[in-house]
């Protein structure tokens, strides 16, 4: 081999390896970077499964009602959440007083991949069929949870659960962030903000 050979090869590696190293650091930070939205920012938009595959988008959501009312769920960390099933059955209990609002209501369960479906359906099991204002999708690698900077990253944990209250347009009206397990807005609460 020649000097000029092994110069290049040695310059194509270090460029390589810098290239990679730079693309790690772009990852770490703009994963550091997500903000959870604010209230009179928009919301960034997405597209996730239901439990059964069917994609939803939600900028379609929120050009169904008059408000959307977004929910991260806690998910599945391991076990059914017992708060989130609460919170869930007092969404679907007040869907006609959602409807009479002219509101949606999308909840978002996120969990580690493997069987999240299954998962997010038997937190479900009280309720076969959700009403047609409701729905539920899974975040299987926590894309929306990271997007929207509300990754709880601890061990048996998935999301911080939180509200957000959304016009048409996406622009976030009410938002309540939880640090705690219980701490849950109420289907009456959300009501009672929702314009």
């Amino acid at each position: 081999m020649t000097t000029s050979t092994i110069h290049s090869s040695l310059v194509r590696r270090t460029m390589g390896a810098l290239l990679m190293l730079t693309g790690a650091v772009a990852i770490s930070v703009s994963s550091a970077l997500a903000q959870t939205p604010a209230v009179g920012s928009r919301v960034p938009d997405f597209t996730l499964n239901t439990p059964v595959g069917a994609p939803v988008r939600l900028s379609k959501e929120l050009g169904r009602s008059m408000t959307t009312v977004l929910i991260i769920l806690r998910g599945f960390p391991g076990y059914q959440c017992p708060y989130c099933q609460k919170q869930i059955h007092d969404l679907i209990e007040h869907d006609a007083d959602f409807a009479a609002k002219k509101a949606n209501v999308l909840l978002v369960y996120p969990g580690p991949p493997a069987d999240l479906d299954k998962r997010a359906q038997e937190g479900l099991a009280k309720q076969a069929n959700l009403p047609e204002n409701i729905s539920l999708v899974i975040d299987p690698d926590y894309t929306v949870t990271k997007l929207y900077g509300l990754r709880w990253d601890a061990p048996h944990e998935t999301a911080y659960p939180s509200t957000f209250i959304l016009d048409r347009t996406g622009k976030v009206l009410y938002k309540k962030i939880s640090h705690s397990h219980g701490d849950r807005i109420s289907a009456e609460e959300v009501l009672a903000k929702i314009p």
